[in-house]
């Protein structure tokens, strides 16, 4: 099942939250993707029937037919894509603060390490410009096509590409003049830094992650009620529609 990354577009917070997200918060996923079009809602997947379903102010297709509604069930699904859409913009603000929670928190773990000035600044300008392209991805972002595959684990190793030779170079010329002086404790301290940079950095950003929780779970209740709406409607086939899932 997909997770509805639209709805919440943290997928590069799942590189470093995977607890943060809208799947294990609400416990809502799809097996279809959705692009928010002006005229209407696109849901698309390869398999299994229907493939296509399109959702325009109260009407629905399909896989390209008609599907005859009560007028109870046309207002429910011009109340969902309503819905849908005013969800979308407050998920994308969690999103990108998100984005800058996470440019923070690399900050706030890099000035403990006592890097020289000139690593600092430069770690700060790739954090920002970073930061700034995500941003600008999530706000142009209209589909969760966006989202999918390994998109995800490319930008975590772009970031990491980044900042960790940044990081690891600085340690390691300190240690080497710490080593140089005679401080041969000071070197071995500043390589079990670097070596820490590796395996225990991504375990404290994703704590501090998590204080996006209560800002997701307060969409919950409006997802709930997305899949209310749907509840009952089937697609031409015959088959109910089942657009969005609420798992336990």
């Amino acid at each position: 099942m997909r997770r509805f990354t639209l709805l919440l577009p943290l997928c590069f917070v799942a590189v470093t939250a995977h607890g943060s997200d809208l799947a294990a918060t609400c416990h809502a996923s799809s097996s279809y993707d959705l692009t928010i079009q002006p005229q209407g809602l696109l849901f698309d997947r390869p398999q299994p029937a229907p493939y296509r379903v399109v959702l325009q102010d109260g009407s629905l297709t399909t896989d390209g037919r008609t599907v005859a509604l009560r007028p109870d069930e046309q207002d429910r699904l011009a109340l969902f894509e309503r819905q849908l859409r005013a969800l979308e913009p407050r998920a994308k603000a969690i999103a990108r603060q998100g984005v800058d929670l996470l440019a923070r928190a690399v900050h706030d773990e890099a000035t403990q390490l006592g890097l020289s000035a000139q690593t600092q600044v430069e770690l700060d300008r790739r954090l920002d410009t970073r930061a700034q392209e995500l941003k600008q991805r999530i706000t142009r972002s209209e589909s969760t096509h966006d989202w999918q595959g390994d998109m995800a684990d490319r930008y975590a190793n772009q970031i990491a590409s980044d900042i960790m030779p940044l990081l690891a170079n600085d340690l390691g010329q300190q240690a080497v003049a710490a080593a140089m002086s005679g401080d041969l404790q000071g070197a071995a301290s500043l390589r079990d830094r670097a070596s820490d940079l590796a395996t225990g950095l991504r375990p404290r950003l994703e704590r501090r992650m998590q204080a996006l929780s209560p800002q997701i779970q307060a969409l919950c209740p409006d997802v709930q009620r997305l899949a209310e709406l749907q509840e009952g409607i089937q697609a031409a086939d015959g088959r109910p529609l089942n657009l969005l899932h609420i798992g336990q």
